[in-house]
């Protein structure tokens, strides 16, 4: 209590995702600046929702919007996927009126239908290998065990919700795109990449020759009780330049942490990443000439962020998924009470949790984007470069 008081009456009033206060630094609940996500719920509560905030009035909005989103990231699609089935109705509750948003908070509401929670009596006392469940209980001196509570994936159907609407402040000048680029140690044949394939496939390949491929060696991961990582690509075109911010609030930033803030993702890269490491300056550094009087650059191992400032060309970034900890095969680890176990986890699981980590890149990537976008006129006036 003594710790509690000091914190409250001594420690400076902190700025924190744009808002003043000492209760905002205990949640990290919401995401963004002006453009603000907030979302609760829990993976086997009674239902799942967020609430966005900032989105400007007199955008077109409904849940037709919203649902075509949703339906590419919601679980029991495949048999790659897991095979929990909850259809991920979404419900506008608040913040729309005759089809556009009114310039108050957007509610969101997402029921769960098909929670089967004795998966998990079994783990009540034991924590999972590779999951938040020690660091949960290390925390807060208590957790949900149940499909993992507030750390599981199914958060991020509200996300990806949340990223319709970004999409919606974005305007469709901006187009964003994602797709798996490899599953384990296979990489997909960028000769021929399509991205018309990858709605066409469970996979979200852009080669239907790579996603044979990914199938079969799929079918013997599940087969083995094992998982497997992967690669997701999200790209960003349309942007012009000048957005985002020097020093500590760099686009580049914002994205790598949006990213990260994904479950299961474990590094992200942005344009050439970590193979600039192997480049010289005459190979990595991205020439400029004019075209139609205008900059252009001649490659784009930056990523389209320079300086952490978006520069006009896409916006590539890539985010590693580690392989699905919830695997049927033993696994050492302890109980609450440090006793040593060995560990089957139950239930219903992705053999790559990569494959509906897509949709959810897609969303982060749009969320960060609208928030640049509406700093960007609060800082400067206008929408779009000062070359424009």
């Amino acid at each position: 209590m003594r710790l509690m008081h000091f914190l409250r009456t001594s420690v400076p009033a902190l700025e924190v995702d744009g808002c003043i206060g000492f209760n905002q630094i205990m949640s990290y609940n919401t995401f963004g600046h002006l453009f603000r996500f907030t979302s609760w719920g829990e993976s086997h509560g009674t239902a799942i929702g967020a609430v966005v905030d900032g989105c400007p009035p007199g955008l077109v909005l409904n849940e037709d919007l919203i649902q075509p989103f949703l339906d590419a990231r919601r679980p029991g699609t495949s048999k790659y996927v897991t095979q929990r089935k909850e259809p991920d109705r979404i419900k506008i509750l608040s913040g729309v009126f005759e089809g556009l948003t009114t310039g108050h908070p957007i509610s969101l509401f997402i029921e769960n239908e098909d929670a089967r929670s004795k998966d998990y009596g079994d783990i009540s006392n034991t924590y999972r290998p590779g999951h938040a469940d020690f660091t949960y209980d290390a925390k807060y001196g208590f957790r949900d065990y149940r499909g993992g509570g507030r750390s599981s994936a199914r958060e991020t159907a509200l996300r990806v919700a949340a990223g319709a609407i970004a999409r919606q402040i974005l305007g469709d000048t901006i187009n964003i795109g994602a797709a798996l680029v490899q599953i384990g140690d296979q990489p997909v044949d960028r000769s021929q990449w399509d991205w018309s394939e990858v709605r066409k496939n469970d996979l979200f390949c852009p080669s239907a020759r790579t996603a044979k491929s990914w199938e079969k060696l799929l079918g013997e991961i599940r087969k083995s009780g094992d998982s497997v990582g992967a690669v997701v690509e999200v790209i960003a075109s349309g942007l012009p330049a000048g957005w985002g911010a020097p020093v500590y609030d760099k686009l580049d930033a914002k994205i790598a942490a949006a990213l990260m803030s994904i479950p299961a993702t474990k590094g992200v890269e942005i344009g050439a990443g970590f193979a600039a490491a192997t480049m010289r300056g005459t190979d990595h550094a991205d020439e400029m000439c004019m075209q139609d009087n205008k900059p252009a650059f001649l490659s784009n191992n930056n990523g389209g962020i320079l300086g952490g400032i978006s520069s006009g060309q896409d916006i590539v970034a890539r985010m590693a998924v580690k392989p699905t900890s919830s695997i049927s095969t033993k696994r050492r680890s302890i109980t609450r009470e440090g006793k040593e176990i060995d560990v089957r986890t139950k239930g219903r699981h992705d053999p790559c949790v990569g494959i509906r980590a897509v949709p959810v890149a897609e969303a982060m990537l749009a969320m960060v984007l609208a928030d640049a976008k509406l700093m960007h006129l609060a800082q400067t006036g206008r929408f779009g470069s000062a070359w424009d």
